[in-house]
């Protein structure tokens, strides 16, 4: 590592774990409250006491910021270290880390981020990088083990799509049923949808 990485390294740690988790608070909080249009830098800074100076040092700008908060949010263990031997298992025990009240708040979040994120190039990328990218990754590796154990074939065409049927599972619930989504709903959806498309037991 060179002596500027490190100096760079250095910057960026100096927030505390504790600190980093009430300033992605207050970054979702202004999100449900202004929208990501109006959140500015400025408006974190006041609600947190921090400077501008320690924000852009330690985020680089605010969609790296809003990204890497709503990230903060999701919770359980990460996807990859979600291994209850069978796929089944393993979507249902990814499903129930989020019980019913934050599956709902999560919605009406990425509802009002949406638009924002097709609109701003570098939300979409701070997004990719930090939340699509990450929780593909981790579901191929689930999926992967499903393989290993002979739950599914691996040429099995619906494997490259599990990720767009988990997110439209949960975002059409709203759109067509007008409910947020439940973890009733979404345990019923992998049964009858997802794993039957990847030829899956689903009992």
């Amino acid at each position: 590592m060179s002596g500027m990485t490190e100096v760079a390294t250095a910057r960026r740690s100096r927030i505390t774990p504790e600190r980093e988790a009430e300033l992605y608070e207050a970054v979702l909080d202004l999100l449900r409250e202004v929208g990501y249009d109006a959140l500015t830098m400025d408006a974190v800074a006041a609600r947190t006491k921090s400077s501008k100076a320690t924000l852009y040092r330690q985020w680089g700008g605010k969609a790296e910021l809003v990204a890497k908060a709503v990230r903060y949010q999701k919770p359980g263990a990460a996807i990859d270290e979600t291994d209850t031997g069978s796929l089944r298992g393993d979507l249902h025990a990814l499903t129930m880390r989020s019980d019913d009240c934050e599956m709902e708040q999560s919605s009406a979040l990425m509802r009002g981020l949406a638009m924002a994120i097709h609109g701003n190039p570098d939300l979409l990328r701070a997004f990719k990088e930090h939340l699509i990218e990450p929780e593909m990754a981790g579901f191929r590796q689930v999926l992967q083990r499903a393989i290993d154990r002979g739950e599914v074939r691996a040429d099995n065409p619906a494997i490259d799509f599990v990720m767009h049927m988990m997110i439209g599972g949960f975002a059409a619930r709203s759109l067509i049923d007008e409910q947020p989504p439940t973890q009733t709903f979404l345990l019923s959806y992998i049964d009858a949808v997802v794993l039957p498309a990847l030829c899956a037991p689903a009992s």
